[in-house]
């Protein structure tokens, strides 16, 4: 099928290496592999007339890879993951996947919607964590690929049945992702019930704007737009308090590197074992969530969100997996901004809500946009 002004291209094999000088967008996809079960699973390439690449695979809506261009106009992946779909099969870190039913922590793996409590799979101790044993990084959606103004990218849907992991509710979603021309990966998110329930989607990549495989992250340089955080307790369960952590070794509403003050002996950088921490956002719409730097490569990533939080997490538990290119991604080898409403919002009434009802339509939108100087 040829698409107006995008080629679609269809083949066997892939080659990885990146397209500097394209003369047009184009999105190609091609048969990547088959899960355990025998389902043929797809991996697109997105590539803008700039020659940024985005690769998205259908296997979790995982985000493979990122080629972006540093100040000298090289190209690199600026994200952890593996080389192939076994990777991504397996257990692990949640490299660059959509996560769902409901991102991050849900303490006690349980809550009430209208008074009925509803008791989700535990999967995190006794909590549950970013959607249970078999969330939305573990299904196959379906794709489609997509052209919207300018931009070209991949639609995703996937139906979640009443009852998985213990949710209410059939859930319909849909993520697209979406390259611009001028070099951002936008993330649009939305979602339908049948029954009332909860929802909170974000992506999960680790990124390294120096290239995967480099090293660690502790010399980027981040600022967050926020003072306040959710505080949590020794399991990383919002408590229900927001507090204010300015001039404490987690605030960045100025610049600061992230190894700057990582190993401070502060409570909350002990009990995440690094950051690992909900910074809550003012204002709505469309916001400013964080900026990142990377000094060596002149890249610079800028996240904006309609999301209420994000967070910061440091690749606390990375402990030696073997990723792309026989790198081995070790403790602090990447960073994730995560998009989202709070942590184990549907156990606090004082956090944005998160119920989804019946004739209500959950939408979400992120940006990561890329540049370099």
């Amino acid at each position: 099928m040829r698409y107006p002004a995008l080629s679609i291209i269809t083949s066997a094999l892939m080659s990885s290496a990146s397209v500097s000088n394209a003369a047009s967008a184009s999105v190609e996809a091609s048969v990547w592999g088959k899960t355990t079960a025998g389902e043929e699973v797809t991996l697109f390439t997105l590539r803008n007339a700039k020659g940024m690449e985005a690769k998205i695979t259908n296997w979790g809506g995982y985000v493979v890879s990122l080629m972006v261009a540093n100040k000298n106009g090289r190209f690199d992946d600026v994200v952890l993951g593996f080389d192939s779909l076994d990777g991504y099969l397996a257990r692990n870190p949640f490299f660059g996947c959509i996560t769902g039913r409901y991102a991050n922590r849900i303490g006690g793996a349980s809550f009430k919607i209208d008074g009925i409590e509803h008791k989700v799979t535990a999967n995190s101790g006794k909590h549950q964590l970013h959607g249970g044993k078999a969330g939305f990084d573990k299904k196959l959606w379906a794709a489609t690929p997509i052209q919207s103004g300018n931009d070209i990218g991949v639609k995703l849907t996937y139906t979640s049945a009443d009852g998985e992991e213990g949710f209410p509710g059939t859930l319909q979603c849909t993520v697209t992702y979406r390259l611009t021309p001028d070099n951002a990966l936008a993330i649009d998110y939305q979602a339908t019930t049948d029954k009332p329930t909860v929802v909170n989607l974000t992506n999960h990549s680790y990124f390294n704007l120096a290239g995967e495989g480099s090293g660690d992250i502790l010399e980027h340089e981040l600022t967050l737009p926020t003072d306040q955080i959710t505080a949590t307790d020794d399991d990383l369960i919002p408590t229900g308090e927001i507090v204010r952590i300015k001039g404490t070794p987690l605030d960045f509403t100025t610049p600061h590197t992230i190894g700057e003050r990582i190993g401070a002996d502060f409570k909350p950088l002990i009990q995440g074992i690094g950051y690992d921490h909900n910074y809550v956002l003012s204002g709505s719409g469309l916001k400013l969530a964080a900026t990142v730097t990377e000094p060596k490569s002149g890249r610079v990533m800028t996240v904006r969100t309609t999301e209420p939080g994000v967070q910061l997490y440091t690749g606390n538990h990375l402990n030696g997996v073997a990723g792309k290119s026989g790198h081995v991604y070790a403790k602090r080898h990447g960073f994730c901004l995560e998009t989202q409403h709070y942590p184990d919002s549907p156990n606090h009434p004082n956090f944005p809500g998160v119920v989804l009802r019946p004739g209500e339509t959950f939408a979400s939108a992120t940006i990561y946009q890329f540049s370099a100087k």
